[in-house]
């Protein structure tokens, strides 16, 4: 047994407390919001259909649930933001704000999405300077929204992080580009373009990043096929799932 005095809750004199004040006040599973709206049951592994389950997860279903948008306040710092938005982004620029587990997110509507990308950048009370990634969402049942691009936006002025999203039909897949404002965005428009079919007007060289240049369809989207096409790799020549295998 050690004979040193119990340290337990001592902290060391040159540590400071935590800032809880980065922290918001809302947005966690404790705090009552709207209902999520149901989306779809979805069934089987993957959710696809009219491609032959090949998984062996065939009988599970799952209820997809989206959240509604929260109404203000919003708690914490989401509400300085939310404020800061409001008074340098045109009208209508915010469509709708949804507060979920502790993040929020503002959909933006695309056709102000560069101006609105460039105000998060240089207003010195937002300063959002690093914009970590972009990222492509199908959802089928959405009609007229079928396509949805997320960007997630770092402030290291301030240590705050928030979350852009901008719809487009199906029939109509066309976002402005953000990488004049983002240069690190480059390829991760090209991958939400390679993988879902969303094109980046503007971009400087909007092609394939991981999937071959002739390669058809778009793989993560809802509808591509999960097997029942032949897949070529390096010249040769690989049978779709189910002539190979069965869950029978």
């Amino acid at each position: 047994m050690s004979d040193r005095p119990d340290e337990k809750g001592l902290e060391r004199e040159d540590a400071p407390a935590s800032d809880t004040s980065l922290e918001p006040t809302t947005g966690s599973d404790d705090v009552a919001g709207p209902a999520p709206h149901q989306v779809q049951i979805r069934r089987g592994m993957f959710g696809a259909a009219g491609s032959g389950d090949t998984s062996g997860f065939g009988r599970l279903q799952r209820v997809v649930e989206m959240p509604q948008p929260t109404a203000p306040p919003y708690g914490g710092w989401f509400d300085t933001v939310a404020d800061e938005m409001a008074q340098v982004l045109p009208a209508g620029a915010v469509t709708a704000v949804v507060v979920h587990r502790g993040e929020i997110t503002f959909t933006i509507e695309r056709r102000h999405l560069l101006e609105v990308a460039r105000a998060l950048r240089d207003t010195p009370t937002l300063r959002f300077e690093h914009c970590a990634s972009v990222s492509g969402v199908h959802l089928p049942t959405q009609q007229g929204a079928e396509m949805h691009v997320v960007y997630h936006l770092q402030s290291m002025t301030h240590n705050r992080r928030i979350r852009l999203e901008v719809t487009c039909p199906d029939a109509d897949p066309h976002v402005p580009s953000v990488v004049s404002v983002y240069p690190a965005a480059d390829w991760h428009e090209r991958e939400t373009w390679d993988m879902f079919g969303v094109q980046f007007d503007g971009h400087p060289a909007l092609t394939r990043i991981l999937m071959p240049d002739d390669w058809p369809g778009h793989p993560q989207r809802k509808d591509y096929p999960l097997g029942g096409i032949d897949i070529e790799y390096k010249g040769a020549v690989v049978a779709p799932p189910e002539t190979r295998r069965s869950y029978t």
